[in-house]
C-alpha cells in the first residue's frame, strides 16, 4: 500500500468527498434495478474502491431512505458478512421491488443491472 504525506484534514476531506459521491450515485438507482459495489465506485469516480462503497453503506443510519439495498455483490449475491439481519432486510426490500432472490441470496444482476443513467419520470 502506497503511503502519502496527505495531512489529516486533507484525508478527511477526501473521505467526505468519496462518501458524498457514493451516496449521490446510490440515491439515483431506480426501484427494481441493481448496481454492484464496483459499478457504484466507478460511477462515483473512484473505480478502485468497491470495498469502501460497502463500508459507506454499512455505516448508514437505521431507517435511512437511501436505496442501499439496490447495491449487491458483483456476482449477483446479497452478502451477509455476519450481518444476516441486514441481508434479510435487503432481500425483503429487493423482493418488494420485484427482484427474485433465492434462499441463498443469489439474484440475476444482469437482468436488473442499472445502466447508470438517471431518468426522470415522465410528466403527463
Amino acid at each position: 500500500m502506497k503511503r502519502t504525506t496527505e495531512s489529516l484534514p486533507e484525508a478527511e476531506d477526501r473521505r467526505a468527498e468519496f462518501r458524498a459521491a457514493v451516496l449521490k450515485v446510490v440515491g439515483r438507482i431506480p426501484a427494481g434495478q441493481l448496481a454492484s459495489y464496483g459499478q457504484v465506485a466507478a460511477l462515483a469516480g473512484f473505480p478502485r474502491r468497491p470495498r469502501q462503497v460497502g463500508m459507506v453503506l454499512k455505516g448508514l443510519p437505521q431507517g435511512t431512505e437511501l436505496p442501499w439495498h439496490r447495491v449487491v455483490n458483483t456476482n449477483g449475491y446479497v452478502p451477509s458478512k455476519g450481518r444476516w439481519w441486514g441481508a434479510l432486510e435487503q432481500i425483503a426490500r429487493l423482493k418488494a421491488e420485484g427482484i427474485l432472490v433465492d434462499a441463498d441470496g443469489n439474484l440475476d444482476l444482469e437482468a436488473h443491472r442499472w445502466d447508470g443513467v438517471h431518468r426522470r419520470s415522465k410528466r403527463k
